[in-house]
């Protein structure tokens, strides 16, 4: 029987340096979304992803209660970060996730929806466009999960390290979506109704066309201090904030 809501959330970033946020997700999966009619995670759900041969306890502990939400058929849809691009049907397999293409657009309660991680949208960042476009080939991807394991790790601390670095010296305006994009991409998928996560600034924006109809573009939080989801019904489009203690 349908449960009349569905959820979204993104950009948790789990890591074994924060258990409390793990700790957050895993409440979050066993308090909210087991009456949810699907949950959708739209990118970053883990701070970094090095491939799915890495047995770290972490990726373990997420996928085994991933898998736990899925067997009480509550379906989990996942769409890839810039951080876990690398997230591959294997995982996706042992945890009972659904692969979604970088741009899915679904009905929604009879709202079509375009669904996406938000990296995209942000083209006044010229250099992180052009490192996307480049770790974005599959011949790219395969040559990287390739490498041994520990090197895979080297190269992902590297490239934390020079991720920081590079953000301290770009203004919010080029890290946020570029406006003009946003009614482009979303007149490409005949929708007016758009999710998506990647900035960390949680919103509700509302915007106009060009054929003069009305949209609105939902921003998901990051749950860095708080958690933060979407739920969505057929008449209740609503952001929740919670502290990370309690969901």
């Amino acid at each position: 029987m349908a449960k009349g809501h569905s959820l979204f959330i993104a950009d948790l970033h789990l890591s074994e340096q924060r258990p409390d946020i793990t700790a957050a997700f895993l409440l979050f999966l066993q308090q909210k979304a087991t009456n949810a009619d699907a949950l959708y995670i739209l990118g970053d759900l883990f701070e970094v992803w090095i491939g799915d041969d890495n047995p770290s306890p972490l990726l373990t502990e997420v996928a085994t209660a991933i898998q736990a939400l899925t067997a009480q058929a509550v379906p989990v849809y996942f769409c890839h970060g810039n951080r876990d691009f690398l997230l591959g049907k294997k995982f996706a397999k042992r945890s009972g996730m659904q692969l979604l293409a970088p741009l899915t657009v679904i009905d929604l309660y009879g709202a079509p929806t375009l669904l996406m991680h938000g990296d995209s949208l942000c083209t006044l960042d010229i250099g992180y466009q052009k490192f996307r476009a480049w770790w974005d080939q599959k011949w790219w991807q395969k040559l990287i999960l390739s490498l041994p394991l520990w090197y895979r790790q080297h190269l992902a601390r590297k490239a934390r390290r020079v991720s920081a670095m590079d953000k301290q010296g770009k203004t919010a305006d080029i890290m946020d979506v570029t406006p003009d994009e946003v009614p482009k991409v979303m007149e490409q998928h005949q929708v007016r109704r758009l999710i998506h996560g990647h900035t960390h600034r949680p919103a509700v924006h509302q915007l106009q066309l060009v054929d003069g109809s009305a949209a609105q573009r939902y921003v998901l939080g990051d749950w860095y201090s708080q958690s933060s989801y979407l739920d969505v019904s057929a008449d209740r489009w609503q952001l929740h904030f919670h502290a990370l203690s309690s969901v």
